[in-house]
């Protein structure tokens, strides 16, 4: 069996309880060694193998998986955050089915959920946005043309931007090519729920300069929107006015 785990944000112990218990049982730990924090493979049994990912290619995450598999042991894939994000994962379930190796998948923390907690902000605020776009600027491995980021910035939702923090004067130009301006909020979180998170409130105008003087270049997000601003309306759901399944309004 393999178990694909995502790790959560940073924290070790922002994983999941099912996640840290297959941790324990792995027979083999794979790790993407670039994102996740290394503090968690202390919860490896003694014995487990452990390989770093970063070092590796898909053929050779296969091989281990395969010779592991062969030697009826269990396997734990380690992903950062939620592997469904940039967890580059399809192409390795899909290999496993060709292999007929069965797997399962247990779910994490995404960093953009550490990310807004890093800043005690709601991506979500009536009157404000009601979406939330998660996406990355084109870098070396190409976005779709129907995504390209300045598309994107035309809804002027809240956005998440990943893997971009070496490409801000670019990310800062497709920004204000859409609903964006100079003006709107934006923040950079480093390395969210890390014990060296760090924190930088800024606008969409400031955001190559701000990363630059604060030394970012990487394991960064950026997060842009009015739901970084002080204006927003008051939820229905609580209003005292408002009736729901389990409450009548007050008169």
């Amino acid at each position: 069996m393999v178990n694909f785990v995502g790790a959560g944000p940073g924290g070790e112990d922002l994983i999941t309880l099912r996640g840290a218990k297959l941790l324990g049982e792995a027979d083999c730990i794979i790790y993407a060694g670039s994102l996740v924090n290394p503090a968690l493979l202390k919860m490896a049994k003694e014995g487990c193998e452990i390989y770093d990912s970063a070092k590796m290619t898909l053929e050779e995450v296969i091989d281990v998986i395969k010779r592991v598999e062969m030697q009826g042991r269990m396997t734990v894939r380690l992903h950062t955050g939620d592997p469904c994000l940039y967890g580059a994962i399809r192409e390795q379930m899909d290999l496993l089915d060709e292999l007929e190796i069965s797997y399962e998948y247990t779910p994490g923390v995404s960093s953009f959920c550490g990310a807004a907690a890093a800043i005690n902000a709601e991506y979500t605020l009536p009157d404000i946005t009601q979406t939330v776009i998660i996406t990355r600027m084109e870098g070396r491995t190409p976005v779709p043309e129907k995504e390209k980021m300045h598309l994107l910035a035309q809804s002027g939702a809240t956005m998440v931007i990943f893997l971009s923090s070496s490409l801000l004067e670019e990310v800062q130009e497709e920004l204000l090519m859409g609903a964006y301006t100079e003006d709107t909020p934006a923040a950079i979180v480093y390395k969210a729920t890390w014990p060296e998170e760090k924190s930088y409130r800024c606008t969409v105008g400031t955001l190559a300069q701000t990363a630059k003087e604060n030394g970012v270049t990487k394991t960064a997000l950026i997060m842009v929107g009015d739901f970084l601003g002080d204006e927003y309306k008051r939820s229905l759901l609580y209003h005292p006015e408002f009736t729901t399944e389990y409450r009548e309004a007050s008169k």
